[in-house]
């Protein structure tokens, strides 16, 4: 959180630039007094550099983004407070493992409300997991066969 605002601070990125502008807008109008957009990026790169500059509580990623997607963006965008958030049109599991694989603390999906976000992004920010029912699902499933591999010693 932002010492100086008590605010969490977010960096939005998404490949299609209407949508961050709705997403500001909705961090704006439901998370006013808990949630500060820092800045937007629409690819791998910029996320990257937003990620450096800014130092943000919480990343709202996008899974599907030019230059590698959000897994890329994870990899070099490392900050050791930062944590991200997949926000994506895409509900397939292996979109939703990928994603966690690759360091996400949760994944929702655009069809998420303005308040929902809010809440969202706020326990993400406070270290909890954030999915929803269905894929809190994937993410059991997949990683609860991987723990059963480990237990068992099965190869």
């Amino acid at each position: 959180m932002s010492a100086d605002t008590g605010m969490i601070g977010v960096v939005v990125v998404d490949d299609h630039a209407m949508f961050r502008r709705g997403v500001r807008a909705e961090l704006e109008a439901a998370g006013s007094g808990v949630v500060r957009v820092l800045a937007e990026a629409a690819d791998v790169d910029e996320a990257v550099a937003s990620v450096a500059e800014h130092r943000p509580d919480v990343v709202l990623l996008d899974v599907h983004l030019p230059g590698g997607g959000g897994v890329e963006v994870m990899r070099r965008g490392q900050s050791p407070d930062t944590k991200y958030l997949a926000l994506s049109v895409s509900d397939a599991a292996e979109d939703v493992i990928g994603t966690i694989r690759g360091g996400a603390r949760g994944y929702v999906t655009k069809t998420i409300t303005g308040p929902e976000l809010v809440s969202a992004i706020r326990r993400v920010a406070d270290g909890d997991a954030v999915f929803s029912p269905r894929l809190a699902g994937f993410v059991l499933d997949a990683f609860g066969a991987a723990a059963g591999d480990v237990a068992t010693g099965d190869d």
